[in-house]
């Protein structure tokens, strides 16, 4: 699978914000808000299409890729770079997530040379842990909110 970048717009954050993923992962749901809008717009996200213009997925980085009440358990205090990812649910379960996730790393990786990368992945998605351990993450702090348990892993440089 070839990917490609593409600068986030109004009408792929749109699509973005619709999608909609089975229980579950609906946890990773979004709503169409003037919110969510302005957050995938801010410049932090990065859109990723096949070769045939077909929308797979997206990541950012920065404080976005962060769940903030982390920040109260002070799991983000070391330097990293945060990820965050999202893979378009016709695509998730198909066997191209480490495809996917490997691209996403090595345009990182060329952006913040040295610069150790860091994911927060809800505890319950084993799929995605097992995928990140794969691609040399390590498990380092845990922190739990009103409605979920999650867990930072960091890949070293």
């Amino acid at each position: 699978m070839k990917l490609l970048t593409e600068i986030m717009n109004e009408e792929i954050a749109r699509d973005i914000l619709s999608w909609e993923y089975e229980k579950p992962y609906d946890f990773y749901n979004n709503e169409l808000t003037d919110e969510a809008m302005e957050e995938l717009l801010d410049g932090s996200y990065i859109a990723l299409f096949n070769d045939y213009q077909q929308l797979i997925g997206f990541f950012c980085t920065g404080d976005n890729a962060q769940v903030p009440v982390g920040k109260k358990f002070g799991v983000y205090s070391e330097r990293s770079i945060d990820m965050g990812l999202g893979m378009n649910p016709k695509y998730v379960g198909k066997g191209s997530g480490f495809e996917f996730s490997s691209f996403i790393l090595r345009y990182i990786e060329k952006n913040y040379q040295g610069t150790p990368i860091r994911l927060t992945v809800a505890k319950f998605n084993q799929r995605a842990i097992h995928l990140y351990e794969k691609l040399g993450f390590e498990k380092k702090d845990e922190f739990s909110t009103d409605f979920a348990e999650f867990m930072t892993m960091v890949k070293k440089e």
